[in-house]
């Protein structure tokens, strides 16, 4: 028996999107800058899958840039944001809990002389927007917040960003990780006036090395990346033809069952959280209300989250402890110790992360495999 339940690092590629993306390494091999008849066909597949992704998130065409994934979007997204609005100040605005694609650049212009305001978090992974409205200054360019937190799921009121900013008179950009949000909960990029969106295909079921990057046309952002101008010459190199046309794909499904599969996997978490309740000593990270119902992070206190995830392995259950671009490090999660848990909560904290695929059958196993473990690494850590 296998269950991953680890699909907020990574998620298996739906069957369809293999299928297309088999048939464009077949077929649609041609370069899309090339004038011939495989250059045009491949540059046409690519346009149809930028008019699915804007058709899902409500946007034109023209405001998506295809990328090779999150972190690279994040990147382009602050850099090339950072890089337009130097002259008109250097403070950034940020939380305490991003990840390290978006913590680890803004550090480093942190540390070519630019100011930065790390909101801390209540409990629940949440900033206070009071805070946010304390924290913007004249020279205020840039507010950066992720829409859902990969750890723990947090939401965090991205809606009424906007609307402090402009109630403060700023006009700092802003710039939301839509990682773990694209494809999980309801996204309403113009209404909320969300200037920067990213989003990466292998978190939704389609294929790693593709990414997307949403700019609200009016920015007129310069580009980071130099080259033949691909993509209007925001972000020049070949086009992943391939990727491209597999995000689409996922994309495509993901919309026609976005609805169905969210209520599916809330009511699957729902009824995790409450078999949990049969394990002593445990913490629930995720927060009951504004949270991912995609993501249930759980601390089991006297276990060591990476000795309960081989358990769990061994019986074919893969999980993760921390977010996977920075789990092989040495360092514990900052954004646990950010929601002020003890080093023994953070020690034992185990994230599920769920899918469509998932069933009921599969949690009680989870539980009953769950129960078994940390009874027999307890008896050994209490002792």
């Amino acid at each position: 028996m296998e269950i991953y339940l680890d699909n907020c690092s990574t998620t298996k590629p739906r069957e369809e999107v293999i299928n297309v993306m088999i048939e464009a390494l077949q077929n649609d091999y041609g370069n899309p800058s090339s004038l011939h008849r495989l250059g045009l066909n491949a540059e046409k597949k690519i346009e149809d899958s930028r008019h699915k992704i804007a058709d899902f998130l409500k946007v034109s065409p023209e405001e998506i840039y295809f990328t090779s994934g999150a972190t690279e979007s994040n990147n382009l997204a602050i850099k090339s944001i950072l890089d337009k609005y130097s002259r008109k100040g250097k403070h950034i605005i940020t939380t305490a809990i991003e990840h390290p694609s978006v913590m680890n650049v803004i550090k480093n212009f942190q540390e070519k002389g630019y100011s930065v305001t790390y909101l801390k978090v209540d409990s629940n992974g949440v900033i206070s927007l009071d805070e946010l409205a304390s924290s913007i200054r004249p020279d205020t360019v840039l507010v950066s917040i992720m829409q859902v937190n990969n750890e723990v799921g947090s939401i965090q009121p991205t809606w009424k960003v906007k609307n402090i900013i402009k109630e403060k008179k700023s006009e700092a950009v802003l710039h939301v990780d839509g990682v773990q949000a694209f494809g999980k909960i309801p996204i309403r990029i113009k209404d909320w006036g969300i200037d920067a969106f990213s989003f990466s295909g292998h978190k939704i079921h389609g294929p790693k090395g593709i990414g997307g990057l949403y700019i609200n046309k009016d920015l007129k952002l310069n580009p980071v990346i130099y080259g033949g101008n691909q993509e209007r010459g925001f972000r020049s190199g070949t086009e992943n033809v391939p990727g491209i046309i597999g995000l689409g794909k996922a994309v495509e499904i993901m919309s026609n069952n976005f609805e169905e599969e969210r209520d599916h996997v809330r009511n699957l978490k729902l009824y995790f959280m409450d078999r949990l309740k049969e394990i002593e000593k445990i913490r629930i990270n995720s927060p009951d209300e504004y949270s991912s119902p995609y993501i249930l992070n759980v601390s089991f206190e006297y276990v060591r989250g990476e000795v309960l995830l081989h358990y769990l392995e061994n019986k074919g259950i893969y999980v993760s402890t921390t977010s996977a671009c920075s789990s092989k490090g040495t360092k514990k999660s900052h954004v646990l110790q950010e929601l002020g848990l003890t080093d023994l909560q953070v020690e034992g904290a185990i994230r599920f992360c769920l899918s469509y695929e998932i069933t009921k059958e599969d949690i009680d196993y989870t539980i009953d495999v769950l129960k078994d473990s940390v009874e027999e690494i307890r008896q050994v850590t209490m002792r």
